[in-house]
Parts: C-alpha cells; structure tokens; sequence
C-alpha cells in the first residue's frame, strides 16, 4: 500500500501568495510603463493622446489650411464653384444618411416605449439653407 504525506496545510496559502505577488507585480509593471509613456510625451497604452500630441495634430491641421488657401488664389473661379457644388452635394448625402439613421433609432425608441423601457432623446431637424 503506497504511503501518503499528509497533506500541507499551508501549501495553498503559498500558491495563493505567490499569484498575488505576480499579479503586484504585472500591475505594478503595467503602471510604471503609463508612467514612463507620459514622461516621454508617448499615448499611454489605452490610447489617449497627450497634449503634446494634440498639439501636434493642431499644428499639422494648420499648415494643412495654409496650403488650401495659398492654393485657392491658383484654381480658377469656374473651378472654385463646382468644388463647392460638389461639397455641397456631399454633404446634403452624409445628412440624409443621418436622417435615415435617426429614423430608424426613433423607431426603436417608439417601439422600447411600448415595451414599457424609457424612449431615447429626440433628435431635432436642423435645416439646411
């Protein structure tokens, strides 16, 4: 008959330290690299931009706008007309899609609220001139 060891009371209590001292020390691993991601003005892990990098973009976003203007002295008037029809056109498409979209939310809404669940926020038509 083979013989058993009794078992150690204390054995799971180890294990049970050991997960937790790993677990510290991944967290604690996790934090400092949040931390060292801040002080090198870098998005920490999650993926919120900085300020530097905000800042960064703004910047980008202005030379952008300088360049379109220079460039607008450049397109003929004839030009500079049906680009703005076009855009014009484009954006008259992204609001009826929008419109769509809100239609169908507010249906859902309406059929929640005869299911007895609160009806979401009603959405105002903003006309277009």
């Amino acid at each position: 008959m083979p013989h058993h060891e009794p078992a150690d009371p204390l054995h799971d209590l180890r294990a049970h330290v050991r997960a937790t001292h790993a677990a510290a020390e991944r967290l604690a691993g996790e934090a400092a690299g949040a931390a060292r991601a801040v002080r090198e003005d870098r998005p920490p892990p999650a993926g919120w931009a900085t300020a530097g990098e905000r800042a960064g973009v703004r910047d980008e976003l202005d030379e952008l706008a300088a360049v379109l203007r220079s460039l607008q002295g450049l397109v003929p008037p004839e030009l500079q007309s049906q680009v703005a029809e076009v855009l014009r056109q484009v954006l008259l498409l992204v609001r009826a899609i929008l419109d769509f979209w809100v239609d169908r939310l507010e249906a859902v809404g309406e059929g929640a609220a005869r299911a007895g669940r609160p009806a979401p926020p009603v959405a105002q038509d903003i006309p277009v001139s």
